[in-house]
């Protein structure tokens, strides 16, 4: 069903604000961080940022024209489409740092595991939600543990941990919300805390384990694995209460803090606009994601909830780990900022995915 005029009184425009607020903070820090002053011009990732943003905002008005309920039905075809460009990564993709994770596409490049999280809630809100199925039987559970193993198994290997382990929260998420067992939250805890050393010892390469390890006691080696959480911590630290201001930076700017343009992109935002800056962006996702949960709420079926419930599942933890990371609460791991870091990827999928919560809410009076 193709977006009709009656429905764009129903568009939150507060949160697709607030996306595009984060979305444009983000930009200016990546601008701020990578610039060079032989050139006296913002480097490369900043133009492809820009560039990415009108590709990621067509994206989101796409998945706000087609109606959700559309997408879910078809969802299968896209998950089966998934699952082939995973394996092509694998097959045909380039490595870069070590991971195989892209396509060239020729004009540039593309990380299908970014577009997982869409594609598995779109089919696990329809395998909860519309066949009235709940998630109060271990059978139920398995269907979606099925679900959700193909693509995290795949991107498992390219090897690509962090990225896999953001479509956990999707299925945790709506299986919550389908009705799932206390029990089984508590079997699975103590589950996992029974395989951990099993997990340990073959499931985790040296350098996933030398992370964990760093992040005990980054000073154990403070000049090389531990370097980057260091000086993350520095800082957020040097930023103060008001900032250094816009573009006056030192440790992202002159290169001591590692992938200040990517992964570490909010502790340079802190060193730039300090604590108050800090608050600002903060209340900024809070108010991203409480409009998300809003949509859930008044959402006119399951598929839409449970959709929602999905999406704002993963959009949480990988804002959550994130900011933990870069104050030294979490081990350092490969996880960008949503809307804020370096990645045409990560940002298309993440507008997408916002467009996809946009129509749940603008459709909610619809038959």
């Amino acid at each position: 069903m193709i977006l009709n005029r009656r429905l764009l009184p129903h568009v939150d425009w507060l949160l697709l604000g607030g996306v595009v607020a984060l979305t444009l903070i983000g930009l200016t820090t990546i601008y701020a961080v990578t610039w060079n002053i032989a050139d006296n011009q913002p480097g490369g990732e900043f133009w492809r940022q820009a560039y990415a943003v009108p590709v990621g905002l067509a994206a989101l008005m796409a998945c706000v024209f087609v109606d959700y309920r559309t997408l879910a039905q078809r969802s299968p075809l896209l998950y089966g489409g998934l699952l082939l460009m995973l394996v092509a990564v694998l097959a045909v993709g380039f490595e870069a740092k070590g991971s195989r994770r892209w396509l060239d596409l020729g004009v540039g490049s593309l990380q299908p595991s970014e577009f997982a999280r869409l594609v598995l809630a779109l089919v696990l809100a329809m395998v909860y939600g519309d066949g009235r199925r709940s998630a109060r039987s271990m059978r139920d559970l398995m269907i979606g543990g099925l679900v959700l193993a193909g693509p995290f198994s795949l991107i498992f290997l390219q090897p690509d941990l962090g990225t896999a382990v953001t479509l956990v929260p999707i299925y945790a998420g709506i299986v919550y919300v389908a009705g799932l067992r206390m029990r089984w939250v508590v079997g699975a805890v103590l589950v996992g805390v029974l395989l951990s050393p099993v997990v340990w010892t073959f499931g985790m390469q040296d350098y996933q384990k030398e992370r964990v390890l760093t992040f005990l006691d980054p000073y154990k080696d403070p000049k090389d694995a531990g370097y980057q959480q260091i000086q993350a911590r520095v800082t957020v630290g040097s930023g103060g209460l008001t900032g250094k201001g816009f573009g006056q930076g030192t440790q992202g700017a002159y290169r001591f803090l590692p992938e200040g343009h990517n992964d570490f992109v909010f502790a340079v935002l802190a060193e730039e606009q300090g604590f108050a800056g800090v608050i600002g962006v903060l209340g900024l996702y809070l108010f991203v994601i409480w409009r998300s949960l809003d949509a859930a709420r008044l959402a006119r079926d399951r598929v839409g909830a449970f959709l929602v419930v999905g999406l704002v599942s993963w959009f949480l933890f990988q804002v959550v780990y994130n900011i933990t990371m870069q104050a030294g609460l979490a081990p350092v791991k490969g996880l960008t900022l949503p809307l804020m870091s370096y990645g045409g990827s990560s940002l298309v999928a993440t507008m997408a995915g916002f467009g996809l919560i946009l129509n749940v809410r603008m459709r909610r009076f619809t038959n």
